[in-house]
Formats: structure tokens, C-alpha cells, sequence
């Protein structure tokens, strides 16, 4: 290894390094400022617009959106599920990955056959001007390949949106259960200490607190309590979140102490968390192996051998 090209190495990761380093700044930056616009408008009560129109209908971007949409809506309306069950399992899904719109089915179907077009016309423009040397059998099994991952690249999305939803309303939900009891032990009754926790955790975890303010919402409207909280198992599609309503079901129908009751339930629930961060502790180091072997260990290689192969090279050079 000569000089010139350690240096180049030197230089390739020096450049990637500050590249990664201006990155996780950006997105450090980005989030302590979206902190803040919380905090900001913490107080302010956004307001429902009650026309369908949206703000960038008339400009150029809300035009091709709109177009879009209704293309998406055309396509869905012959390709969605014709049973009923297969509407209602979809809905539930899309109710888990906060999706709540009424033809969200439609538009999904629509997205899939669309996506699959557009990714098959993209690989056809590219087979015309860059890759026209491809054999016919060759092109005939990349289009069904490109037209089956952009059919199903709407499910991908869909799958990884629910995830994270989920792991989010797992990550707030013990603190949220904790300030639950404490709102109970207090003497609120169960509609307003839930009502309260809503908006207390408005900031550190939204999607469990807009969930929660439904939950009030429903309640308020005179749903049944048992319905509203089997409602948000529902939405939430947690065991977690399932275990909470079964408990709070029960203490309603059989007369027992919801605070003793959350309370022996809220132990349970931070003993659950802990356990779970000891699982990802331990799973560390195995995760770490990968990049130590190929992204330290070689750096290290570099900065420890580096001077002394370059001493060796220039010592052998008038030898050879």
C-alpha cells in the first residue's frame, strides 16, 4: 500500500465522517426545533377546517395531487376487495397506522396498481436509453419483478408506518399509565384523569395522547365505556393497551378499586419496560460485532500499522 493511496483512504473517511457528522447535526438541530414549535403552540387549539378544500389546492403542487388522488381513487374502486371482512380487517389496519380517512381502502389499492405502473414505465424508459443491450427474457423477468415490488411497496410502507406507531405508544405508555394512577389516587374520576393524561403528554408523545383525547371524545359523545375502551385496543393493536382495558372493564363490571387496580398494573408495566431494556442491553453487543469488524477494526489497522508499512515500503523500496 503506497502513500498516495493511504492518504486517499485517510481522505475518503475524513470526508464521510464529517458528512455523517453534519447530518446527525442537521437532525438534531431539526428536532430540538420542532421541541420548541411544541412548546410554543402547546396553548393554541387548531381549528378543523370544515370545507374539503385544502390549503394548496390552487397551486400547481395541489392541482397534481389532486390528479393524483383521483387517478389513485379510479384505479382503487376496481381493485379493492369486494367482502366486506377484507374491508373491515384493512380499515382496523389502517386505523392502527393512524391512518382515519374514509376512503383510505380505495386510495391504498389505487397507490398499489399505481406505483406498480409507474415503477414498470421508469424501468421501460431506462431499458430504451441505458440498458438496451438486455436480453427479451432478461427485460420480461425484471419487468415482473420491478411491477410486484411496486404493487407491494404500498404494503412495506403501510407495515414499517404501523410499526413505529406502535413503538412509540409502547415507548410513552407506562409514563402515561403512571400519571394516570396518580391522577386517580388523587381523586379525579376515570373520564377526567384520562382526559388530563391526554394533555399533559400532548408534548413528549402525541400519537398516544391523541388516541387517548378519541378516547375522551367517544366517551363524551355517551359511548359506553366498555366499547370506547375496547375501541382503543382496537386502534392501538397492543398487548399492552389490551391488558390495560381488560382491567379496566372488569373493575368497572365487578365494583373494585381502579386505583389499587392501576396502580398493581402500573408496577407490572414499569417492571415490563425495564425488562425490556436489559433485552436490548444484551442484544448490544451482538449488534455491534458488524460494524466493529468492518468500520473500526480497519481504522484502527490504518492509524497502528499505517507508519509502519509506510517505513517498511520506502525501506524495500531500493531492494526491489
Amino acid at each position: 500500500m503506497g502513500p498516495e493511496l493511504l492518504i486517499s483512504i485517510l481522505v475518503f473517511g475524513g470526508t464521510v465522517l464529517a458528512a455523517l457528522g453534519i447530518v446527525m447535526y442537521t437532525a438534531q438541530r431539526r428536532g430540538h426545533r420542532e421541541i420548541i414549535d411544541k412548546v410554543k403552540h402547546a396553548g393554541i387549539k387548531e381549528e378543523i377546517p370544515i370545507t374539503s378544500e385544502e390549503p394548496g389546492a390552487k397551486t400547481i403542487g395541489g392541482e397534481l395531487r389532486g390528479h393524483v388522488v383521483r387517478i389513485a381513487s379510479t384505479l382503487g374502486e376496481r381493485v379493492k376487495p369486494k367482502k366486506q371482512e377484507d374491508i373491515s380487517h384493512m380499515q382496523k389496519t389502517f386505523l392502527q397506522a393512524g391512518i382515519r380517512a374514509q376512503n383510505a381502502v380505495v386510495l391504498f389499492f389505487g397507490a398499489k396498481i399505481l406505483c406498480a405502473i409507474i415503477l414498470l414505465a421508469a424501468f421501460v424508459l431506462l431499458r430504451i436509453f441505458l440498458l438496451y443491450r438486455m436480453l427479451p427474457l432478461q427485460v420480461m423477468l425484471v419487468s415482473i419483478a420491478v411491477a410486484v415490488f411496486g404493487f407491494y411497496l404500498p404494503d412495506i410502507w403501510l407495515k414499517i408506518r404501523t410499526a413505529n406507531r406502535k413503538d412509540k405508544i409502547t415507548r410513552g405508555f407506562p409514563d402515561a399509565l403512571d400519571l394516570l394512577v396518580v391522577c386517580v389516587e388523587a381523586g379525579m374520576g376515570l373520564d377526567a384523569a384520562i382526559n388530563r393524561v391526554a394533555e399533559e403528554i400532548s408534548l413528549s408523545n402525541k400519537i398516544l395522547s391523541d388516541e387517548l383525547k378519541v378516547l375522551n371524545l367517544e366517551l363524551r359523545a355517551g359511548k359506553p365505556r366498555r366499547d370506547a375502551l375496547q375501541d382503543l385496543a382496537v386502534r392501538t393493536g397492543l398487548e399492552d393497551v389490551s391488558s390495560l382495558v381488560t382491567l379496566l372493564i372488569q373493575t368497572d363490571k365487578f365494583g373494585t378499586s381502579i386505583a389499587r387496580a392501576l396502580r398493581v398494573h402500573s408496577d407490572s408495566m414499569r417492571t415490563a419496560r425495564f425488562q425490556r431494556a436489559e433485552e436490548l442491553a444484551a442484544k448490544l453487543p451482538v449488534k455491534l460485532l458488524i460494524p466493529l469488524i468492518f468500520f473500526i477494526f480497519p481504522s484502527l489497522f490504518v492509524v497502528i500499522i499505517g507508519p509502519a508499512g509506510i517505513r517498511i515500503a520506502k525501506a524495500f523500496k531500493g531492494v526491489f
